[in-house]
């Protein structure tokens, strides 16, 4: 399964129902990524450009699935997701890229 970093922020009506009655949101959420597929990995509230930080792992469609629906229930805006590879797939990626990047030709250098 897929790792992500999603980061956005709330709403002005998010944070009206949060001062109103606080909740720990991390259970809706493990939820929510649950029923798509996923699984949520960590749970932050932070400072700073971004109100909070989820990380989570699982499929592409689920990822997707869960990021529409919550965008959909206006509680959050600016939402942006990354996906998160480990150092060591990428050094794998890298090896591959290198043995394409050997044989790739780049534009304009055609053979006569």
């Amino acid at each position: 399964m897929s790792v992500f970093i999603s980061q956005g922020r709330f709403t002005k009506e998010a944070v009206r129902s949060l001062l109103a009655k606080p909740e720990d949101r991390a259970e809706s959420i493990a939820k929510l990524f649950s029923a798509c597929g996923g699984k949520l990995i960590s749970y932050y509230v932070t400072f700073g450009d971004y109100d909070f930080v989820v990380i989570s792992e699982g499929p592409d469609e689920g990822v997707v699935t869960s990021t529409i629906v919550v965008s959909a229930a206006g509680e959050v805006s600016d939402l942006k997701t990354m996906l998160a590879i480990p150092s060591s797939e990428m050094k794998k990626a890298f090896a591959k890229a290198g043995a394409v990047a050997a044989k790739f030709q780049q534009a304009g250098a055609a053979a006569a």
